[in-house]
């Protein structure tokens, strides 16, 4: 009985993962027995560069035209059936084949494929051509440069940088090569809006398959002098005697701030009071007036200020006569009411049995011309704001002119 040759025409694929960097060693041809086995020797290397790739979880596939015929990962599973020698980080593909037959002649290639990602870019910053690490802060207004860099693993597909920030702007690079490396420089002049920002810089590499995309971010740390500067009145509103308010600062800065209150002139509060908050209990008409907050660090200083309107119902309220005292019939009059309250308040006067006088008369003043006996008695000033009223009265007495008649002399 003849025996009968099974042919296997033999090449290597490129890794799976990257597009160059991969050479293999391995005989054109190999011929075997139908009915036995057949033994490929193999190794294979790839460029230092792609070591990171490689693990011996990577597996090691042959292939017959499109159709997978063995596969490392279970090799008991595939249309050819044997085993593969050696781990993959020791570069050897070699196979034995058990079993092969006539429907086995044909072309087959080798492909190795690797399950790791590409590295992550770099990215550094920069001012005045000194790498700031990440510890360090930047002062606003300096210029700073962004420098994003990628392995070029395979020159003629290169890989591609784009930058993105969590200011959720537009901003693109300057991006140039060099043999190695892709790199990508971001120029600004740094203000306080970048404090705190994330740019993110994102390396797509374009792969057998797919393409990948990795990022790498750095959070810029910003130093500057206080911004913003605010005063907030709790609660919010009108602000009664009696009550406790809260005056509160606050500023946009780096490093925080220190904060110091001041009256008025901008005259330091005695005793001294710093602090974000400001605590007033039990108010009354003196805490009235302008509190001013400085906030303050190494960089500089910011002043803001708030009118504290502290309100309240009518007290001392009081009516005198003018002129002062004795008021004669036919003279004329004025009844002056004050009263201390805040907001100002309406006045209304009434007589003797608190009656309103007709016509009704309102304002501080009451003018009575040309008076008579029947303007003696009692007046009342009635004081009102939206917080109460006080009442106050006078009593006016107007006194008759008496004329005396001599007999003429004789």
């Amino acid at each position: 009985m003849m025996e009968t040759l099974v042919t296997f025409l033999l090449t290597g694929s490129l890794i799976q993962g990257a597009l160059c960097g991969f050479s293999i060693n391995l005989p054109q041809t190999v011929e075997a027995v139908k009915g036995s086995c057949v033994f490929i020797p193999c190794t294979f290397d790839i460029d230092q560069q792609l070591n990171s790739y490689l693990t011996d979880s990577a597996k090691r596939i042959w292939f017959k035209g499109k159709n997978l015929q063995f596969d490392s990962s279970s090799p008991n599973t595939g249309l050819l059936k044997g085993e593969i020698f050696g781990t993959a980080t020791q570069k050897n593909c070699s196979t034995c084949f058990n079993n092969v037959n006539q429907s086995h002649n044909g072309s087959y290639y080798f492909r190795l494929e690797a399950s790791g990602s590409p590295p992550k870019p770099t990215v550094r910053v920069f001012k005045d051509q000194q790498e700031v690490m990440e510890t360090e802060e930047v002062m606003e207004g300096s210029s700073v440069s962004l420098r994003c860099s990628t392995k070029i693993f395979c020159p003629s597909r290169p890989p591609s940088l784009t930058w993105s920030s969590s200011l959720n702007e537009n901003i693109t690079g300057r991006q140039y090569q060099n043999q190695t490396e892709l790199i990508s420089d971001l120029h600004f002049t740094v203000s306080h809006r970048h404090h705190g920002v994330t740019f993110t810089c994102s390396a797509t590499h374009q792969l057998q398959k797919k393409n990948t995309t990795t990022r790498r971010s750095r959070v810029l740390q910003v130093q500057y002098a206080p911004k913003n500067t605010s005063v907030m009145i709790n609660p919010a509103g009108l602000v009664l005697e009696g009550r406790s308010v809260t005056l509160s600062c606050s500023s946009d800065a780096n490093p925080a701030v220190n904060y110091t209150w001041y009256r008025d002139t901008e005259e330091l509060l005695n005793p001294v009071q710093t602090g974000a908050n400001l605590t007033i209990n039990n108010t009354d008409p003196t805490h009235s007036g302008r509190y001013y907050c400085r906030a303050e660090n190494k960089h500089g200083t910011q002043n803001t200020s708030v009118l504290l309107d502290v309100q309240y119902a009518p007290k001392n309220t009081s009516v005198r006569i003018n002129p002062a005292g004795l008021v004669l019939e036919g003279r004329s009059v004025t009844l002056s009411c004050s009263s201390d309250a805040n907001p100002a308040v309406n006045y209304t006067w009434y007589r003797d049995t608190e009656e309103l006088l007709k016509p009704v008369q309102t304002g501080p003043n009451l003018i009575i011309n040309n008076t008579d006996p029947t303007h003696r008695g009692r007046y009342y000033c009635r004081a009102e704001n939206k917080h109460g009223t006080q009442n106050t009265s006078v009593l006016l007495d107007v006194s008759q002119t008496h004329f005396c008649l001599r007999p003429a002399d004789d």
